[in-house]
């Protein structure tokens, strides 16, 4: 059961919605609870194992970090006792706070992570000839791990740093861990953002549902009309890249890169207006990404519950840290103020681009990938101010639509190649397949059929093409700020309803089903 199924879209859905609403308030938390549990269920089974103890653990530790300081008696103390007990409170409180993220980043290393290490251990050892290698471990990994550790990671910190108080509420916090909507591709979400309103049991409103609906269909329509028909041909090309060259691994890393788009933030569109019928606001994790000029920027529009954690929790802590801090006033005192605070910071975002490479994957390619932004983003810090003043020196007009279009062209191939190397089955494949868009680039590729022999027909690229249209249009309206579905609502309701069995029709006509497609599985869900 995921979230583009039968099962779930006509019977799971409506079913929790209908439930929730005949629910007295106070209990309405327990509906979206046990849905939660049960779509964990269908997914992982006896692996909700790992998520109860996730749960459970979190919950007992951020009371554990609470009662720490509520225990803490100066009565009667002198200032030097006092600075003590502080002292020795503080010290609790720290190894408290790594012993819950012990547990929950412990459970995503080992679950996730220990068949990489095991693996490039052992060929360390065969290098080397040594007779004993390590046993290969593999494990079965429950469903959304990796954003709910993050999400429990949050928590912890978050108690820690007295931003929220631990929260006593089991139920609340076991909810705000596995709420469904989210459980498979986030966003990565705060427990200041969601925890409250997914226990307060709002009634169902017609503008929640109706604005809900509209976002599941608009995640639908992107998600079956362009990443499940795109997935035929970006399976065929890197399932086979030495098969192909030039245009064709182009072709490829340009169409896996909107798939992967189409389907992650289609994903989360369904995500976003689900917690919309039940009232419940969901952080954005897309805004616009392809309209960046720069790689910092697109990071910033692209997955960005990911960036603001790894930007929260690694960048500022690293930065704060004794070392760091004083690497960073050497480097100010001897490269100057720019380079210098550059050079600073540069140990924070290298933890933060090795932590979203490891995130995503086990592969080499993964940390290449991370490290790949890592120096585009660092080259990017360093050059900005060289750029600024190259261009007025030339009288080079920077906001002008030659420039901007320069920009855009620039950093689109940059995310494309990095998208190459990303999904890429290693990172010798990946480089094989960059190599050979150089070595056997054929401008003929275009006209010779090739692209037809990829698994689509001319009606799949049609339906394509015309998918992305509609979603750059929309992306054009949003990026001058305006809301569509606040002009939609303002529309007699003959109209508007005309306007959703329109777009229902466009989803069942070209969406990619049946017989001689390969639907994609949820891309995110599987890291």
């Amino acid at each position: 059961m995921t979230y583009t199924s039968i099962l779930y879209l006509i019977i799971f859905l409506p079913g929790v919605i209908l439930l929730y609403q005949l629910t007295p308030v106070r209990h309405r938390y327990k509906v979206l609870l046990g849905a939660s549990w049960l779509f964990f269920l269908s997914l992982s089974g006896k692996l909700i194992v790992y998520l109860l103890i996730s749960t459970l653990s979190v919950h007992h530790i951020g009371l554990w970090l609470s009662s720490c300081k509520k225990e803490l008696d100066l009565t009667g103390t002198s200032a030097e006792e006092k600075k003590a007990l502080k002292a020795a409170c503080a010290g609790k409180r720290r190894r408290i706070l790594w012993f819950g993220m012990g547990i929950q980043l412990g459970m995503l290393i080992i679950l996730k992570y220990s068949g990489f290490f095991s693996d490039n251990i052992n060929h360390i050892l065969k290098a080397v000839s040594y007779p004993n290698l390590l046993p290969a471990m593999r494990f079965a990994l429950p469903i959304g791990i990796s954003f709910y550790t993050l999400q429990a990671v949050s928590y912890l910190a978050d108690v820690y740093f007295e931003k929220i108080p631990a929260d006593d509420h089991l139920g609340r916090l076991a909810l705000y861990l596995t709420f469904f909507p989210i459980l498979m591709e986030g966003p990565i979400c705060r427990y200041s953002q969601t925890a409250g309103a997914l226990t307060e049991g709002k009634p169902l409103e017609y503008k929640n549902v109706t604005y809900g609906f509209q976002r599941i269909l608009w995640g639908l329509f992107k998600k079956l009309v362009i990443a499940d028909r795109l997935n035929l041909l970006v399976e065929t090309v890197f399932g086979s890249y030495n098969q192909y060259g030039g245009i064709i691994v182009i072709a490829g890393a340009i169409l896996y890169t909107f798939q992967l788009y189409a389907d992650f933030s289609g994903c989360i569109d369904m995500t976003i207006g689900t917690g919309e019928i039940f009232g419940i606001s969901i952080p954005e994790n897309f805004r616009q990404p392809f309209f960046s000029k720069s790689p910092s920027e697109f990071w910033r529009r692209w997955h960005i519950t990911l960036g603001t954690w790894l930007k929260d929790y690694i960048f500022y802590p690293i930065s704060l840290t004794a070392p760091v801090k004083k690497f960073g006033k050497n480097s100010r005192t001897k490269l100057g103020k720019h380079l210098g605070q550059v050079v600073a910071t540069s140990p924070a975002l290298f933890g933060v681009w090795i932590c979203n490479g490891f995130w995503h994957g086990t592969g080499w390619h993964y940390l290449f990938f991370g490290m790949y932004y890592f120096v585009l983003i660092l080259l990017e810090n360093v050059t900005e101010p060289y750029v600024v003043k190259a261009a007025e020196k030339l009288k080079i007009n920077r906001s002008s639509l030659i420039y901007r279009s320069f920009q855009s062209v620039k950093l689109l191939i940059i995310v494309f190649t990095g998208e190459l190397f990303f999904r890429a089955e290693t990172l010798t494949a990946g480089f094989s397949m960059f190599r050979s868009i150089f070595t056997g680039f054929q401008l003929s590729s275009l006209t010779d059929g090739s692209l037809l022999q990829l698994g689509l027909a001319l009606p799949d690229y049609t339906a394509v093409s015309l998918g992305f249209l509609a979603v750059l249009a929309v992306g054009v309206i949003h990026e001058r700020g305006i809301s569509i579905r606040d002009k939609l609502s303002g529309y007699k309701l003959p109209v508007r309803w005309s306007l959703y069995y329109g777009a229902i029709l466009l989803v069942i006509v070209l969406g990619a089903y049946g017989d001689g497609y390969l639907p994609a599985k949820l891309i995110y869900a599987g890291f």
